[in-house]
This record gives structure tokens, sequence and C-alpha cells, in this order.
């Protein structure tokens, strides 16, 4: 009977460690990084999908068309400078997302069958690029000449040559280095501009003697 009493005693710390291994092997397997990197692997699949099927999407062959009537000498110089801004916008936005795309997903690049989203964005960078160089050009050509002469009533007054919060939106679009420079240029030219155009519409003061001396 002390053999059996004895066997019981030694069998349940046994038992004890026994469940304890296997409760401990079962939390092991329920938090296997195997396990872990498999899922996270497949939720990042699943991320990816949408992004590669939204720069199927995107394109920049349609700049020239838009670039063309932004290049009309013929139109007013306000509605180009808008044309300029929209479509310097539009591919700069366009751009951004392949190169975001990308740079979170690099197989976008180099795995089989996506040669042509790489061109893509090729073909939005060198699109951008280019519409920069002539956008900026337009709207330095402005700002160094911002007014123009005109005669009102017999007097040559001083106008606007085009709308000034466009000019300091194209500058804002653009943001160049001297951006504070340019803005104050065109604030400037504002201030040339704003008195006159009310004097020369007013009608002249009737007076018997002469005209006094401006000071």
């Amino acid at each position: 009977m002390f053999e059996a009493w004895m066997l019981r005693r030694l069998s349940a710390p046994t038992a004890a460690a026994t469940l304890l291994l296997l409760s401990a092997s079962g939390c092991v397997k329920e938090i296997s990084s195997d396990e872990r990197l498999d899922r996270d692997t497949q939720n990042l699949s699943a991320k990816e999908t949408p992004g590669a099927a939204e720069l199927e999407k995107i394109s920049c062959d349609d700049a020239t068309e838009a670039l063309i009537k932004a290049r009309n000498v013929n139109r007013p110089e306000t509605d180009r400078l808008v044309d300029y801004i929209e479509l310097y916008s539009s591919l700069r936005k366009r751009t951004a997302t392949f190169e975001d795309a990308m740079n979170r997903n690099p197989d976008l690049s180099y795995r089989e069958g996506t040669q042509h989203l790489v061109n893509a964005k090729d073909i939005c960078i060198q699109q951008t690029a280019d519409v920069r160089v002539e956008f900026e050009t337009y709207m330095r050509e402005l700002v160094g000449v911002p007014t123009v002469q005109e005669i009102k009533g017999g007097n040559t007054v001083t106008i606007a040559r085009l709308d000034f919060n466009t000019l300091r939106q194209a500058i804002e679009t653009l943001e160049p280095d001297d951006k504070d420079t340019l803005l104050n240029q065109v604030n400037a030219a504002a201030k040339r501009v704003a008195p006159s155009t009310p004097a020369a519409d007013a009608p002249a003061p009737a007076s018997s003697g002469g005209r006094k001396r401006g000071r």
C-alpha cells in the first residue's frame, strides 16, 4: 500500500508538469512568428492590389492638348495662366501617385508585366518637368511686365495686364526659391494700378483757374 501511495504522489506533479508543458506549447503555436509573418504578408498583398489597379487608370498622355490650349496667344492671359496652373497641378498629382505607390511596393517597378506602369510613370515625370519649365517661364514674364499703358479719357493710365490673384496663385503653385520676391513684385504692381483706374474714369472738376501743380 505504501508503494502505491508513493506512486500516486509522484504521478500528480508529473501530470501537472505535463499539462503545463502542453499548455505552453499551445500558446507558442498561437503566436508563432511564422504564422504572424504569413498573416502580415497576406494583408500586405491585399493592400497592394488596389494600388496596382489604380495605377492602371493613370496616364499623362493627354497633356499635349491642354498644353496647346495654354500656349494660345490669342486667348486672355488670365485664362492661359489658369490652364497652366490646372495642367501642372494635375500632372504633379499623377506623378506623386505613381511615385508613392512604387515606393510603398517596389515590386511594381520590377515585377513581370508591370513595365507599362514604369513607362507611364516616366512619361508623367517628364511631362511634369517640361510643363513646369514652360509654366514658370510664362509666369516670370507676367511678373516682369504685369501692367500695360492704356488711353482712357484722353489720358494714359496704367492697368493690370491680367488678374493679379491668378498670378499670385501661379507663384504659390510653382513655389520657386524666390517666391516671396515675386509676390512682392506683384503686390507693388497692384498698388500702382489701383489708384489710377478710378481717377481716369472720374469727370474732371470744373474750375475757372489753372490746374494745380502736382506734388
